[in-house]
């Protein structure tokens, strides 16, 4: 059996910018050898780095360090960086720093132990394996460990899958993310209130690699892997219109979950006014599509437009024709009621109307939490005969536009933030 060894590194000084932290190292721990591992506290890199803020406003400065706020209740923020971390606060902290003053995460924590691990081994000849650490909280869980932001020379990640176990059971999705579990036994023995930034492990020579690697970036779970992306806070703001697709297929359960959410949307008398048309055959589309197109030219020959400008204004349909799958959300007055006047039957169409609006809205969304791109057109109101008749709907389903479904070919555009303000009115 391994026998590992975990020290605390004591003796270092305060750190301050411009500080080395590999000539700060070498002098507290000269006997360092080949196969060492050390695990900074990002605390002391970030110091070195400049990374300090002056001021009491910590907010300003988490707001500067979120690239996507993922959730939020009362003053604590769960918030994407730059780096791709969720974490508190963004990762802005005002433990172990004067008062008055926050931390900002490293600009780039792999770098950082890169240069920390060059810098040991120019003073010790030691080739040793560095991982910078910083705590986070986690889903589900109560309390704090501490995992890698950076690693250079050092294995990662021990992929297992594809192996077997002791009886021979097979590994399907066994990757033991090694950093982060150094980097959580470092902790041990420096933590928050011993003043020890840096933890030396010995016993792991057959984790430290010649060469820098790939650094923790790898841990870092890719935007269409992560099954919970979107948090509370931003689920909402996650849709958005999505133009162009991929030729990447649709997977019709993920579609069918969305309908799932848009049925959970408000409707007056206790009615279900939702019913959803999936157009998942490809000739059963391209049919309705070419009638649908058919229909807006008549219409608009008739309104007097050239052929130029028809054929330029159709083009605006091709969204639709372009996307691998397509829905039509039809709105049914089921259990609606009929009054004496126009008015009030009017008003009772007006509130089926909003409910279904509230059902696509659902839709739309749980499409995008499914991390697939969609966009909401309008064109079937428009031809909402020839929408049944190709479709074979039943003569009360009201077809209320379509939706393009897909995967984003590119990011969606960064669009700028609307001001609620702007759309209140207090009494």
């Amino acid at each position: 059996m391994p026998h590992i060894t975990i020290t605390g590194v004591p003796g270092l000084p305060e750190v301050g910018a411009g500080d080395d932290i590999a000539r700060l190292v070498a002098e507290a721990a000269p006997d360092l050898r080949d196969g060492d591992v050390l695990v900074v506290t990002s605390k002391i890199v970030s110091k070195a780095e400049g990374r300090l803020r002056r001021g009491d406003d910590r907010t300003a400065a988490i707001r500067e360090e979120t690239a996507r706020v993922v959730a939020r209740r009362g003053d604590t923020v769960i918030a994407q960086t730059r780096h791709g971390f969720v974490m508190a606060a963004a990762g802005v902290d005002a433990s172990n720093t004067e008062p008055g003053t926050v931390l900002l995460l490293p600009e780039d924590p792999d770098r950082s132990a890169r240069e920390i691990r060059r810098g040991l081994r120019e003073r010790l000849g030691a080739r040793v394996g560095v991982i910078v650490s910083d705590t986070f909280g986690r889903p589900w869980r109560h309390g704090l460990t501490d995992v890698a932001l950076g690693a250079a020379g050092v294995r990662v990640v021990d992929d297992l899958r594809g192996r077997a176990d002791a009886y021979g059971n097979p590994l399907n999705a066994t990757v033991t993310a090694l950093a982060d579990e150094i980097a959580a036994a470092g902790e041990l023995v420096k933590g928050k209130l011993s003043g020890v930034p840096v933890a030396l492990l010995r016993g792991l020579e057959g984790l430290v690699t010649e060469e820098d690697g790939p650094g923790a970036r790898v841990l870092v779970r890719p935007a269409d892997e992560d099954m919970f992306r979107y948090g509370s806070a931003d689920v909402v703001f996650a849709r958005r219109t999505i133009r162009e697709f991929s030729a990447e297929p649709v997977d019709p359960a993920a579609v069918r979950r969305a309908v799932a959410a848009a049925v959970a949307a408000p409707a007056p008398h206790h009615t279900t006014p939702w019913r959803f048309v999936l157009v998942e055959s490809p000739q059963m589309r391209t049919a309705l599509l070419d009638a649908m197109r058919d229909a807006w030219i008549e219409d608009l020959r008739s309104d007097g437009f050239s052929e130029q400008s028809i054929a330029r204004r159709i083009r605006r349909g091709d969204v639709l024709r372009n996307a691998p799958y397509l829905a039509v959300p039809c709105l049914v007055m089921d259990g609606s009621h009929t009054y004496r006047d126009e008015r009030r039957n009017a008003a009772e169409r007006e509130m089926f109307v909003v409910a279904t609006g509230a059902g696509v809205q659902n839709f739309l969304v749980q499409l995008a939490v499914e991390g697939l791109g969609s966009a909401w057109v309008s064109s079937t109101m428009f031809c909402r005969d020839v929408v049944r008749k190709v479709l074979d709907l039943p003569a009360n389903w009201d077809p209320m536009g379509a939706v393009a479904v897909g995967h984003a070919a590119a990011p969606p555009r960064d669009r700028p933030g609307r001001d609620p303000g702007d759309f209140l009115l207090t009494r």
